[in-house]
């Protein structure tokens, strides 16, 4: 059976996503499981020895590929480039890679991709409106999508990504929650066998203490619950989020998955658990997309300090879910694309 091709795409060329890519595919157990495509800049990949025996395209020319490749999408001037200290130009570089990784998706020309880290606020300040990966991926095929740390020892799925915490209570609803519960269920199906078991956060201190601490757990996150066991989904709750993380060995013996009302409050867990081998997972793409769980770190970016461990084990989960043949499982229901 052939490998299958990950696109990957080089994330901010001054944070340290071009040392640890380079890093991670020098090593031999990733060449026997994977073939790389990555989409960068041609100068900076230049400087790793690695990437010089890999064939060179361009965007345009790219197609179906054979061996290692490297899709140069620019040539940015030194001052852009330079590790530790972000441009404008770079700002803009690094969102050009991942739209050029999301064409080669959705032309067939990759089989998963595995995105280094960007910075959000530079890819502000060049002007581009842009919220994370996961927004621009959802956008891009006109899914829905949901966010999850698979890691280790626990998986955590965020019912909302990146947005402002006075905003949940909005956010958060019946619909909503019930479809990320179903879309959850049938994503991880696959890789555990069976229908997963999921325990679903409650919003407020201690799932709301029935409606003293808060009415979400009574009026939203109660009834969703309901209504995926309703549709055969395996889900608990609400579970007060300080009970279960205070005893994370006890999760993976009664729960397969991890449903999160917002950013930190599964981030949080998921960093402190395993930080280097949690993966941040997209669900409900046609297609696996993967990442390592840490950002640019400009502060050692450049100064071989940096561990590839996060981006190996990212672009392994990348290897390993569009090796299983589960793309079925991992599509979600199609809703209209804002202005793609």
């Amino acid at each position: 059976m052939s490998l299958p091709l990950v696109g990957i795409s080089l994330g901010d060329v001054s944070g340290i996503g071009p040392e640890v890519t380079a890093s991670a595919l020098a090593l031999p157990k990733l060449r026997k499981v994977l073939v790389p495509v990555v989409f960068g800049d041609g100068p900076t990949l230049e400087r790793f020895p690695v990437f010089r025996r890999y064939a060179r395209v361009t965007p345009e020319a790219l197609g179906r590929v054979d061996g290692p490749t490297v899709v140069e999408v620019t040539r940015l001037a030194e001052k852009d480039r330079t590790p530790g200290r972000p441009s404008k130009a770079g700002g803009r570089a690094q969102y050009a890679y991942v739209t050029a990784a999301i064409e080669a998706m959705r032309a067939g020309h990759v089989d998963a991709l595995c995105t280094a880290p960007v910075s959000k606020e530079q890819i502000s300040r060049a002007g581009i409106p842009f919220m994370g990966h996961t927004e621009v991926l959802a956008d891009a095929f006109g899914v829905d999508v949901l966010m999850m740390m698979d890691g280790p020892r626990v998986r955590i799925a965020l019912a909302t990504n990146h947005v402002p915490v006075a905003q949940l209570p909005k956010l958060l609803t019946v619909e909503g929650l019930t479809a990320q519960l179903k879309l959850l269920s049938r994503s991880l199906e696959p890789v555990v066998g069976r229908r997963p078991r999921i325990a679903v956060l409650g919003l407020n201190p201690h799932a709301g203490e029935g409606g003293l601490l808060g009415r979400e757990e009574v009026e939203v996150i109660g009834p969703a619950i309901r209504k995926a066991r309703a549709a055969k989904v395996d889900a608990y709750g609400p579970v007060p989020a300080d009970g279960l993380f205070a005893r994370p060995d006890e999760i993976a013996g009664r729960y397969d998955a991890v449903l999160a009302m917002y950013h930190d409050q599964g981030l949080i867990p998921a960093k402190a658990l395993d930080f280097e081998r949690t993966v941040n997972v997209t669900l409900g793409l046609p297609m696996p997309r993967t990442s390592p769980d840490h950002g640019t770190a400009y502060a050692i970016a450049g100064k071989g300090q940096a561990s590839c461990v996060p981006m190996v084990e990212a672009l392994l989960k990348a290897a390993q879910l569009a090796g299983a043949g589960a793309r079925g499982a991992r599509r979600g229901p199609r809703r209209p694309s804002r202005g793609r």
